[in-house]
């Protein structure tokens, strides 16, 4: 082949290849092709801290995520297991189009900036202790573990989302009396719970514990996204509601609780929730008849489901991105805290996922001030029954998990750029 033979074939090779040379990579998060959803949102957070421009592709193949063609990307793809398609300039410029039509309910979402997470957990808690936890580890999401020195020490104000360990706000180390008082471990956790408070200037745990709250309650109002699990959603909501009131018996705190103390409640002091009555009784495993666990005894674990509520992603944003799946069934799991009574939740509060069959909440989320709280409730969604003790939940068995991508939904939500609500 001669110099110039060579020279227009190069050419014609380099016209035709050029046309098609991909301009985007699409994350599909749909259920038959993204083989690790979980993993998915880690690559998408490290996309936006590397400031690549992101959109998160609202009810598109399950929530999928669009960004540039980068090698980078591609090899941090291939490394941990995430699905991704090469997408030409065209072809990703029709699947704009669809998304954009007022007869889809889609909407592209861009996502400017890597929120700084905060997960509000005790010293020497292992990551199986928490699902969210153990999730951002998988998904090499990085984090700061926090506690109560960094919250009243103001050290929010360093982050945009908070999440709330399996924490009781209430003072009452769990209701774990009854079960654990002879447990080593229960009796070394209020050991240094009650050493930690005197440290920071309490006289008791569950004052400390309130102060602790009204600081997180303070980070909200400011603009901050808090997110909660199990036992940590209704005993902040009780911590706030008791302001000034003592519900603690003694073997939590040393002297007896107020007489008629329930009368004192102040409901309007809380995010979520309202009218519940408290668990007076220290041998009862419950805070309030917030929580659904004692009374879903006929609901069999083969049954135990709880359905995703369907938002329209154009005009309501916000609860659709939470809410984004490859599925709108999710399998129940139980907690402390497994679900919240329909009944008990303020009705400006948004319930996402319900459970029809007994009516109850699983899935809330609302506004305060200029910030917003996300409440989940139960334990581990990939560990139907967690037991103290239990070993952790492997997620390279369940990288598909629906439950999880719930967290996950909360941890990217703070990325997305603010657009006014519509009216």
């Amino acid at each position: 082949m001669t110099l110039r033979t060579t020279l227009l074939y190069l050419t014609f090779l380099f016209a035709f290849v050029v046309p098609c040379r991909a301009g985007f990579i699409l994350i599909p998060m749909d259920e038959a092709t993204q083989q690790n959803h979980l993993k998915a949102y880690g690559i998408t957070y490290w996309a936006i801290d590397k400031q690549y421009k992101v959109s998160w592709l609202l009810n598109y193949r399950g929530g999928s995520f669009l960004m540039p063609d980068a090698s980078e990307i591609r090899k941090e793809c291939q490394i941990r297991g995430v699905s991704f398609e090469p997408m030409t300039d065209e072809a990703t410029n029709t699947i704009l189009l669809e998304i954009s039509s007022p007869s889809q309910n889609m909407e592209a979402v861009a996502l400017e900036k890597a929120p700084k997470i905060a997960v509000y957990t005790p010293r020497g808690k292992q990551p199986w202790d928490d699902a969210v936890t153990l999730v951002l580890t998988y998904a090499e999401i990085p984090f700061t573990p926090i506690y109560d020195e960094e919250v009243l020490s103001d050290q929010l104000l360093l982050y945009d989302w908070l999440h709330l360990h399996h924490e009781d706000f209430s003072g009452q180390y769990g209701k774990f009396y009854n079960q654990f008082k002879n447990a080593p471990w229960y009796i070394e956790e209020k050991k240094r719970a009650e050493e930690l408070a005197t440290k920071l200037g309490y006289a008791k745990v569950s004052e400390e514990k309130r102060a602790v709250a009204k600081k997180i309650r303070d980070f909200v109002i400011g603009g901050g996204f808090m997110f909660a699990m199990c036992s940590a959603t209704d005993s902040f909501d009780i911590a706030l509601s008791a302001d000034g009131v003592d519900i603690c018996e003694p073997m939590f705190d040393g002297d007896a609780s107020e007489g008629n103390y329930q009368t004192k409640i102040d409901y309007t002091k809380t995010f979520a929730f309202k009218d519940y009555t408290l668990e007076r009784n220290p041998t009862v495993y419950e805070f309030s008849d917030i929580d659904m666990t004692m009374k879903r005894a006929a609901l069999p674990m083969e049954k135990d489901y709880f359905t995703l509520m369907d938002y329209s992603a154009k005009w309501d944003p916000i609860p659709t991105m939470l809410c984004q799946n490859h599925t709108q069934l999710i399998k129940g799991f139980m907690g402390q805290t497994t679900a919240f009574a329909r009944d008990f939740v303020k009705t400006n509060v948004l319930v996402m996922g319900e459970c029809l069959l007994n009516g109850e909440a699983r899935y809330i989320h609302g506004e305060k001030g200029k910030g917003m709280f996300t409440f989940y409730g139960g334990h581990d969604p990939e560990d139907y029954r967690h037991q103290v003790g239990d070993p952790p939940t492997v997620l390279d068995l369940h990288p598909n998990s629906p439950g999880y991508r719930l967290i996950l939904n909360n941890v990217l939500f703070p990325a997305a750029k603010k657009k006014k609500q519509k009216t």
